[in-house]
């Protein structure tokens, strides 16, 4: 398992990953430009059947925190000072990081839309950290091809490793500038651009690398 004295490694890898991580986005904004826009002002519920890949919603307003529905479980119970984000599967150094040494990574901050379709649509402020840099200092192996996010009580859902290395996957810890409330994730909760609201796995306790 990692250890405090790798930790600081883990710091100086991700300062590395920021400058991918500025290309990605430059990449994400001409993607964007290929969506429907939607205006200020635009109805959350008319989009309520959209695919959100098919969105550029950064004209839209983020929704207060108090106005967010929410889906799956809502009423875990995490004991911070022994809950630990795993990192596992096709990794060279599996790794075991608090709440406090996640957090004080570089931090990754973005408006991104979440639909679960026919119910209810959020436009949230997340911020978390690129997973980028915990897979690189676990010396993740470079033929894998997806990346799974596990709560602890088994509920899972796997993205392809690309979408998690540019960041359109990552892992977040506040909303609209506050740390997550239990009934969103706390601790830590899955944000996936363009995926529908069903794969945001809330209450993460583990990644796992993958091939196949």
């Amino acid at each position: 398992m990692q250890t405090r004295r790798h930790f600081t490694g883990l710091a100086l890898a991700s300062v590395f990953g920021s400058a991918l991580l500025g290309v990605l986005s430059w990449t994400r904004r001409l993607w964007a430009a290929a969506r429907k826009v939607l205006a200020a002002g635009t109805d959350r519920k008319s989009l309520i059947h959209e695919d959100p890949a098919t969105l550029d919603a950064s004209n839209l307003e983020v929704t207060p925190l108090d106005s967010f529905e929410t889906m799956g479980p809502t009423d875990r119970v995490i004991d911070i000072a022994i809950w630990r984000l795993d990192v596992t599967g096709q990794v060279g150094t599996p790794m075991s990081l608090t709440y406090a040494q996640l957090t004080a990574l570089p931090s990754l901050e973005r408006n991104v839309l979440l639909i679960c379709p026919g119910v209810f649509v959020n436009h949230g402020r997340w911020k978390g950290f690129s997973v980028q840099n915990i897979l690189q200092q676990a010396t993740f192996d470079r033929t894998a091809t997806r990346v799974t996010f596990e709560e602890a009580r088994g509920k899972s859902a796997s993205y392809p490793i690309a979408d998690v290395l540019s960041g359109k996957v990552f892992l977040a810890y506040q909303v609209n500038g506050v740390p997550l409330p239990k009934k969103h994730g706390f601790p830590l909760r899955v944000v996936a651009e363009d995926y529908y609201g069903a794969e945001w796995v809330k209450y993460v306790s583990r990644v796992r690398v993958e091939k196949g």
